[in-house]
């Protein structure tokens, strides 16, 4: 995937057109369309970069992170662990296993299922704001 392919999709996603963000950026008149054939200036990579939140290494194709707080697989796999462990009973510190006055088997299954996924969720959450407070600046992307 070619630097102006991965610009196209983020201006999909963001439901923008190439032509909205060169006026937004102050770029000229079909500069963006450029990139097809030429490799951008490292200034306009970084204006690019940084209205869609994303890292210049990304718009490159070095890497598929978009952000460098991203969750990789290794994080997930030990959302997974941990989650696994709450559900399991084996961390009773942060597992909560009382829900109600009720342990966590007592919960029908709607209860079961939402509390499950409200601990997933706040695990992801917890994980990705630790890697943007916490990741050195010299390891940003």
């Amino acid at each position: 995937m070619t630097t102006f392919d991965r610009l196209k999709k983020l201006c999909e996603e963001q439901k923008i057109s190439i032509v909205e963000l060169e006026e937004k950026l102050d770029f000229g008149r079909n500069s963006l369309y450029g990139w097809k054939k030429k490799v951008p200036n490292g200034a306009n990579l970084e204006k690019v970069a940084d209205y869609f939140d994303v890292s210049v290494d990304y718009l490159l194709g070095r890497t598929d992170k978009k952000r460098y707080y991203d969750l990789t697989e290794k994080d997930e796999l030990s959302i997974q662990r941990e989650l696994k462990k709450r559900i399991n009973g084996e961390d009773v510190e942060n597992a909560f296993a009382a829900f109600d006055g009720r342990v966590l088997e007592d919960l029908d299954e709607e209860d079961r299922e939402l509390l499950i996924a409200s601990w997933e969720n706040t695990l992801r959450l917890t994980k990705r704001i630790a890697k943007q407070k916490f990741t050195p600046k010299k390891y940003r992307d």
